[in-house]
């Protein structure tokens, strides 16, 4: 073998190494790493515990308040207090399990500015298309402003949103739809990174994993929590895995 061919190996078995750290199933925190000590269901704590372990992203929730303030929370009511129905002065006065008060979406994204882990803003499907437009506007917003465009991804139920989202941030920014109501070629048309369904979803319908990404789409998967689920969807060749459990699930993904 030639000095030539020899370089050409080398330079393929290079892009094959690559291609295959590429289609490596990534972790997902679901609402921040939280079942550990001194943490809370999206909580900053959350935030900070799932960049601590390296998690590829941190998922959250978003609400609007009758003032317009963006909150996380994944409750539509929670201690009582019904997001989209009350000030954000109420909102954030809830104290969340690990003592910490719930946050706004400025408060969150102000410790998420120095961290390194993606931002996956689930935007919870409001009451109407109004809201929601108001919401994804003030939400993409502030992203920009915090220089934060490329380290966030945006998930939700709601087609609305979903639209807006495509049609409101950056190009190229990923959107993914979680209702699981809708196949690889209409998520395709609608201009979807892809899907974030339930597990459950692609059990039933496996070959739309392949399917996904012969459309150039990535397919994520949600809350999966048991090993053995885990590892049927990391076989199927799934791109993300949104855990409760992300300690375990990297330690299955090491073993790979």
């Amino acid at each position: 073998m030639n000095l030539k061919s020899i370089l050409l190996a080398s330079a393929l078995l290079l892009a094959a190494c690559g291609a295959m750290q590429a289609q490596k199933t990534q972790i997902i925190a679901h609402r921040g790493y939280w079942s550990t000590d001194g943490s809370a269901q999206n909580s900053i704590a959350a935030l900070v515990k799932a960049d601590s372990i390296n998690c590829y992203g941190s998922e959250f929730d978003v609400w609007l308040t009758t003032d317009n303030v963006l909150v996380v929370n994944h409750d539509e009511t929670f201690k009582g207090v019904t997001m989209q129905n009350a000030t954000s002065k109420v909102c954030t006065a809830v104290e969340l399990e690990n003592g910490e008060q719930l946050p706004t979406l400025q408060q969150y994204l102000d410790k998420a500015k120095n961290l390194k882990t993606r931002l996956i803003l689930e935007l919870k499907a409001h009451k109407t298309p109004e809201q929601e437009t108001r919401a994804v506007e003030g939400i993409v917003k502030m992203i920009k402003d915090m220089g934060l465009e490329k380290r966030t991804e945006y998930i939700t139920f709601s087609k609305h949103a979903l639209k807006e989202f495509i049609r409101l941030a950056p190009k190229g920014t990923p959107v993914y739809y979680l209702t699981g109501d809708a196949s690889p070629a209409e998520l395709k048309e609608w201009g979807c990174a892809g899907p974030d369904y339930h597990f459950s979803v692609f059990r039933k319908n496996p070959e739309w994993i392949k399917e996904c990404h012969k459309l150039g789409m990535k397919v994520n998967a949600w809350t999966v929590n048991e090993a053995q689920d885990m590892e049927w969807l990391i076989a199927q060749g799934t791109d993300f895995i949104t855990t409760n459990e992300p300690v375990v699930l990297e330690e299955i993904l090491k073993k790979k």
